[in-house]
């Protein structure tokens, strides 16, 4: 990109961003005739316009601060020399307003996905292995590496056997009300679409968090006769727990050779499964932003919110998330709830996770990181209006709480913390078959549970991380491509890695985080 480029968002902006790959140094030209006061960096922003100080910096059409001092035109605009404004009251909100056109149903479009025995769809065939406690992580790992080197060969049609670790089960205060996040977290993701209904536990005993707590009955759905503990109108089936402090296990191997037992089991069930055409309003997409820059919301995010837009209308779910990083957009969102009912439940989840940030004496401002604000990004009301578009312009239909389970189909609000991980974290609890990520500054982030499609927000990173991004939606920024092709790309390719067909970058290199349960309730 040779000319001098910059990118405003709204006619009535009073700043741009620098598009052109390291930036511009000062005395740049613009074709309009703009000259650069300052040096600016990529995804900048430099004022369009002499801004006085205390006047309101806008961009999005929205104030995302205001100008400590005199701000001439052609200045770089960075977060220093901007005060933030106030979050968004919760009161006098605007409740269901906006009613766009329906969109006529996208049809016709499938991918070959496995059916599960309680009516959902995996894009994955995957034993997964809960765990009450973290004291068992070790066990259980080392067990794990067993399975995939002496058993996972023999059934070929399983593609991966997950240890689902985490952090939580004791040492903490396992009755106080907001236990039951992790709680809840843990039991739906063991509930997940790609694990087949296929449930091991591996316990250890004289944990708080005990299996028959974290799985009551009712909760397992019955995959086959042999995992049913009763017949008739009371079957139900029985928990597959593996207790290391059982008085059978005498020694470490005794242990390991349990787990393996157990697993081969569900590995036999689990390989009998085939996929199957199904329709792509089975899809349940979980989308998301980390390291994000000023371009996020200019090219990556439209274009997944794009794409959103063609999902719902394929009768599809897609949930976004991310509590802090759309707070300051609440008026946009409670204006497309389809219903006054679906606006209060946003509002409701805000003021939760308000009060939640007022426990730690902080606010929404702590979200913004080094990174974001070294990309662009001045402060978290910026941040906001670039992760919104991620949710496309399709009504609200529905809103979860942290760590439950979705019921309903369409556009949905997952209330969760920003945090990459416990986001996804809690994506997989709700039920998520299909990951989409968007990144500008860039993060090698996974999930091994669910595929993760990852999306770069510019041409340089899709350069330099080329076998990293599996989408540039950089091209949207130089011209080469709409946002309309990149969300059809992105639509297409969803189909293919939902069916097998093609591989993420994460998942050939078996990149994947760990889960992080949201706990905010104590610890003791």
């Amino acid at each position: 990109m040779s000319t001098p480029l910059y990118i405003t968002m709204h006619p009535a902006d009073n700043v741009a961003i620098v598009a052109n790959d390291g930036g511009l140094p000062a005395g740049t030209v613009f074709p309009d005739g703009l000259t650069l006061v300052d040096k600016v960096p990529q995804a900048h922003k430099v004022a369009l316009v002499d801004i006085p100080e205390g006047a309101a910096v806008r961009r999005y059409n929205v104030t995302i601060g205001y100008a400590n001092k005199p701000l001439p035109r052609g200045s770089w605009v960075h977060e220093r020399l901007l005060t933030m404004p106030a979050a968004r009251e919760l009161e006098g909100l605007p409740i269901a307003t906006v009613k766009p056109e329906p969109q006529p149903p996208l049809e016709g479009y499938t991918f070959e996905g496995y059916r599960n025995p309680d009516g959902s769809v995996g894009t994955r065939n995957i034993l997964a292995i809960t765990q009450t406690v973290q004291c068992v992580a070790g066990v259980t790992d080392f067990a794990v590496q067993r399975i995939k080197a002496e058993l996972l060969p023999k059934y070929p049609n399983v593609d991966d056997v997950v240890a689902l670790e985490h952090t939580y089960g004791c040492g903490v205060a396992i009755d106080a009300p907001d236990a039951i996040v992790p709680i809840r977290t843990l039991r739906n993701i063991s509930l997940n679409p790609n694990f087949g209904g296929e449930v091991m536990v591996v316990s250890l005993g004289c944990e708080k968090l005990q299996p028959e707590r974290l799985l009551p009955p009712g909760s397992i759905p019955i995959v086959d006769e042999r995992n049913v503990a009763d017949v008739g109108d009371t079957a139900e089936a029985k928990l597959d727990v593996v207790c290391l402090q059982d008085d059978a296990h005498v020694g470490f191997m005794s242990m390991v050779q349990s787990i393996m037992r157990q697993a081969e089991e569900h590995l036999e069930r689990l390989n009998a499964r085939r996929r199957e055409t199904v329709p792509a309003s089975e899809l349940v997409v979980g989308v998301q932003c980390g390291g994000s820059d000023a371009f996020s919301g200019v090219t990556a995010n439209p274009a997944v919110g794009y794409c959103t837009d063609l999902l719902v209308r394929a009768g599809a779910t897609v949930m976004f998330s991310e509590v802090t990083e759309v707070r300051d957009g609440i008026d946009q969102l409670t204006s497309r709830a389809s219903t006054p009912a679906v606006a209060e439940a946003m509002i409701r989840e805000m003021a939760w996770y308000d009060a939640y940030l007022d426990k730690g004496r902080v606010d929404r401002s702590a979200n913004t990181t080094p990174g974001n604000k070294k990309g662009g990004l001045s402060n978290i009301v910026e941040k906001a209006m670039g992760s919104i578009v991620k949710s496309g312009s399709a009504p609200i239909t529905g809103v979860i709480s942290p760590g439950e389970k979705l019921k309903q189909k369409g556009l949905i609000y997952a209330a969760t913390p920003a945090s990459d991980f416990i986001c996804g974290t809690l994506q997989l609890a709700a039920g998520m078959n299909l990951h989409v990520f968007t990144t500008g500054r860039g993060t090698p982030y996974g999930l091994a549970e669910v595929p993760v499609i990852k999306v770069a927000t510019r041409d340089d990173l899709a350069r330099r991380w080329h076998d990293l991004m599996d989408i540039n939606a950089g091209t949207i920024a130089t011209g080469e491509k709409t946002i309309a092709e990149v969300g059809w790309e992105m639509f297409q390719l969803m189909l293919d890695v939902a069916s097998g067909r093609k591989k993420t970058w994460a998942e050939q290199w078996k990149l994947h985080n760990a889960l992080v349960l949201f706990n905010p309730a104590p610890v003791t």
